[in-house]
């Protein structure tokens, strides 16, 4: 999304004699995300915008020009990723594969290099090499909470052969084991349940409203509108009411990576 935004925003707001926190007074924000909307890390919210152009008199200009968030397809991701870096809880939903942050090298690369038209090789690493920086907010061993709603489909489709499945899901039973995330799985025998049109990621923060990123097909879209955040955060809700137990599902998880082959 690049950071002309905030560095106009910054221009704005020192032209108006105003500090990161005083600004944030004004406009009923936080200075740490004023901060990190002029350090181009964050995307404000439409009624963000609207508050910061009425603090700053800038008429709808902070407004009109929000990088769009849901345009480029090689960039739609891009402003979910930089938030998912600064959440302090995620709530995935998964539909048919494993979610970028829990995903090992293999696996990815497998995803990766199936896209449609073909990447590069050096492409393909690339974006590996990205999805597994991804994967490092894992490494802090308490923040961000992690809760990964998988359909059963994640454990029974085949990505990359019987071995990479194995390596899969024995690392999302370490990570499991290690209390580092839950794992819920919605059966098959569940039939059709609140979240089957689209893969969801929940986030919240400590210095912002929560948010949601959904996406399908050569789309991605954040959503900060709190009535559709809260309308997603309930369709969630109600599917994990009707998932497997953490005991069940990681049990689960150990049957399906035994039957990969995975005997270590």
């Amino acid at each position: 999304m690049g950071s002309s935004y905030g560095d106009w925003l910054k221009e704005q707001r020192e032209a108006a004699g105003l500090t990161q926190q005083q600004l944030a007074e004004v406009a009923i924000m936080t200075r740490s995300h004023i901060a990190h909307i002029e350090a181009g890390r964050r995307v404000p919210s439409k009624e963000d915008a609207r508050r910061l152009d009425k603090a700053l008199n800038t008429g709808n200009v902070l407004s009109s020009f929000l990088p769009q968030q849901d345009v480029a397809v090689a960039d739609y991701f891009e402003a979910a990723r930089l938030l998912e870096q600064q959440a302090v809880m995620i709530r995935e939903f998964a539909l048919s594969f494993v979610p970028g942050i829990l995903q090992t090298e293999r696996y990815a690369r497998a995803v990766l290099s199936t896209s449609f038209p073909p990447s590069s090789e050096e492409e393909c690493d690339r974006l590996v090499v990205t999805r597994l920086e991804r994967a490092k907010i894992l490494d802090d061993p308490v923040t961000p909470v992690v809760w990964a709603l998988l359909d059963e489909a994640v454990l029974r489709r085949v990505v990359g052969g019987q071995d990479v499945m194995a390596e899969q899901i024995t690392h999302l039973v370490r990570l499991v084991e290690r209390g580092r995330i839950r794992v819920h799985v919605m059966p098959f025998a569940l039939g059709f349940h609140p979240l089957m049109e689209n893969m969801l990621n929940l986030m919240w923060f400590d210095d912002q409203p929560p948010v949601a990123y959904s996406e399908g097909l050569r789309m991605g879209k954040v959503h900060d509108s709190p009535s559709v955040v809260q309308e997603l955060q309930g369709r969630y809700d109600l599917a994990l009411s009707d998932a497997l137990p953490l005991k069940e599902s990681s049990a689960l998880l150990k049957a399906t990576a035994k039957d990969y082959g995975h005997h270590g």
